[in-house]
């Protein structure tokens, strides 16, 4: 061998070893594209799996469940309405400039502004004020008492100031910048989203040199591109496709419960289901059972309330809903012309269409006159925020705070002041307000129940199951679903 090549070779074991274990890639099949890369516009699964990696926020949730430092690394109550964060130094952003205090309070007034018109406003706006306070530390102060704030902030990502001043919303959310353990790349629209390791990040390193977040709509297509070997981990799979990874050593199932609560969501200031009787109806055509036994089948549990287990304010006195298709029969029957009203329900490519076509099937079997109207996402999102002329008569949603309280769920889709809620009832605004500023846990958690029985009762929306999470991965990938939904990169790994 000549010394050219012995040479050669020596150099060449020198750069393996000083290269990261794992230097592979990560391409990830999503059930639909992005509506957003800033994490202040919105926060919706295939946004938040990908931004959650650009970006840090003040505060996380472990592995357990747990609070943890983030770029907040300590916080102390002061007072009932004032929070003292102590910010992580030594933190940059992507572009090599530091993370400073300033920016952690420059988007909490971002996000906390209703003229940014954040759709994440509702889960942010008890804060009235944030400051710079000693050099390090932001003082956060809320128009009262807050309990659910520290659950809140696990979702509120720090921004650079001066680059979001210069760019503008637009442009920082074609190519946004943030802290994270990976860096924004590109974004082939309609395509894909490709981050790169942030080699530089304060924290755990992440095993990937790239990340590849595809949008595959089809959920046939996600399963057989893990079974292809050209995804490593596919999300938003049914149990039919989990029967297909079951036993092939190429690949795993993945799966957790989670808080996200699937319902449906009514239009109360339009005909068919402005009409208590025929909401009473729709709730009475629906088999949750049915549903969750005989097409979910991944661990779903029937839910009567805007909350699940997984959350603070959970009530497990409320009762089930019944089902009773011959009652639900009686109903429209006896206001026909109104129950056969042209209805549509709204839908996206993320959620699952057999529970959307079964919802439909078993609504329109009981004298309703039900159309599907699928559109993508961020059309989705736009729609079931409208206003209750333009909003559609029914819509497929399942809701997720990311925060473990019900404050998350339950505010945004039953307050009157919500952008998301179709519900306008006094009481329940002023029992959700009573639980969010309330600090003894027993006044919270009656004002839930409260709440869980109204809804319960009169059917402003109905709730249908406590969601489980499904995940298909390559045999060689460690990760570990949570109740948050959380896609960590930097906490997988990769077995030899």
């Amino acid at each position: 061998m000549t010394h050219i090549l012995k040479r050669l070779l020596t150099a060449v074991a020198v750069v393996a070893l000083a290269s990261p274990a794992f230097a592979r890639d990560i391409t990830v099949d999503l059930a639909g594209e992005p509506s957003s890369l800033d994490p202040h516009l919105q926060w919706n699964p295939d946004s938040y799996y990908v931004y959650r990696n650009i970006f840090d926020n003040l505060v996380t949730r472990d592995n357990d469940g747990k609070i943890a430092p983030q770029i907040a690394t300590s916080w102390n109550q002061i007072s009932d309405t004032q929070l003292e964060l102590t910010i992580r130094e030594g933190v940059t952003f992507h572009d090599g400039s530091p993370l400073t205090p300033e920016d952690v309070v420059y988007s909490v007034k971002r996000i906390t502004n209703p003229d940014f018109g954040s759709p994440q406003l509702g889960q942010f706006n008890q804060i009235t004020d944030a400051k710079i306070v000693d050099g390090s530390k932001v003082m956060l102060t809320t128009a009262g008492p807050y309990p659910a704030l520290m659950a809140q902030l696990v979702k509120l990502s720090i921004v650079p100031k001066k680059i979001v001043e210069k760019l503008g919303k637009d442009a920082f959310n074609a190519a946004p910048v943030g802290s994270g353990p990976y860096a924004f790349n590109k974004w082939s629209r309609g395509v894909s989203v490709t981050l790169n390791r942030n080699d530089a990040y304060w924290g755990a390193a992440g095993p990937f040199e790239n990340a590849i977040f595809r949008a595959v709509p089809d959920a046939a297509t996600r399963v057989a591109d893990l079974l292809a070997g050209t995804a490593d981990l596919v999300v938003s799979i049914d149990s039919d496709a989990g029967i297909q990874l079951k036993g092939n050593a190429k690949v795993k199932l993945l799966s957790a419960p989670t808080e996200r609560v699937g319902y449906v969501g009514l239009n109360l200031d339009k005909p068919p289901f402005n009409d208590p009787d025929l909401r009473k109806a729709a709730s009475l055509a629906i088999d949750r059972l049915g549903i969750t036994e005989g097409l979910l089948q991944a661990g779903e549990v029937p839910m009567a309330q805007m909350a699940s287990p997984a959350h603070f304010g959970y009530s497990p006195d409320i009762p089930a809903f019944e089902y009773d298709p011959a009652k639900a029969k009686e109903l429209t029957a006896a206001k026909s012309e109104l129950a056969s009203t042209p209805a549509t329900l709204a839908t996206a490519p993320v959620f699952d269409q057999r529970i959307v076509q079964a919802v439909q099937q078993m609504l329109n079997d009981v004298g309703f006159n039900v159309s599907i109207s699928m559109t993508d996402m961020p059309t989705y999102l736009n729609i079931v925020r409208s206003e209750p002329a333009e909003n559609s008569e029914l819509s497929f949603g399942r809701w997720s705070c990311a925060c473990q309280d019900a404050d998350g769920i339950t505010y945004p889709t039953l307050h009157s002041k919500s952008r998301w809620s179709r519900v306008n009832v006094p009481e329940i605004d002023a029992l959700l307000e009573k639980a969010r500023v309330s600090l003894d846990v027993k006044t919270r958690q009656n004002a839930y129940t409260k709440v869980h029985q109204m809804v319960r009762e009169n059917h402003y929306l109905l709730p249908m199951y406590q969601a489980a999470v499904l995940y298909g991965s390559s045999s060689d990938l460690e990760f570990m679903p949570t109740a948050n939904e959380s896609m960590f990169l930097n906490r997988m790994s990769i077995s030899e």
